[in-house]
């Protein structure tokens, strides 16, 4: 069975995007998330900001990257729970990181935070529905 195909299989709440609009939403975010994590890798090049500001931006591309083959690979739903959980953890810590000496940069993660948190009601909301 296609990816597709069991993520249509699932229980999901009323008010679940379709995958259409997901992947566009994660089109729009991606470029963000990469600018970040190659700014402040700069910067820390730069010797501008320590290096371990660099761990929570590493630590949620990292979790970002493993959600989907999670997901729709091993269709693991309470594993893929965890993984944006730690995806949303590691958005607040890289906000509190450069929030003091980039505070543009931890505003610029506020869309990435707003999707996520609902990313992670409606993972958390299917992972329940579907025990």
């Amino acid at each position: 069975m296609s990816w597709i195909d069991w993520y249509n299989t699932l229980l999901k709440p009323s008010w679940t995007p379709s995958p259409a609009t997901i992947g566009l939403i994660w089109r729009l975010l991606y470029p963000v998330i990469l600018f970040s994590l190659v700014f402040v890798i700069v910067q820390v090049i730069r010797k501008k900001l320590p290096w371990p500001v660099l761990l929570p931006f590493g630590l949620n591309l990292i979790a970002n990257l493993l959600f989907t083959p999670i997901q729709f690979g091993l269709r693991h739903l309470p594993l893929a729970s965890l993984d944006i959980l730690i995806v949303w953890a590691t958005i607040l810590w890289m906000m509190a990181a450069v929030r003091r000496p980039y505070p543009w940069l931890a505003a610029a993660q506020i869309p990435y935070l707003l999707w996520v948190s609902t990313a992670t009601v409606l993972q958390l909301t299917i992972t329940w529905m579907n025990r």
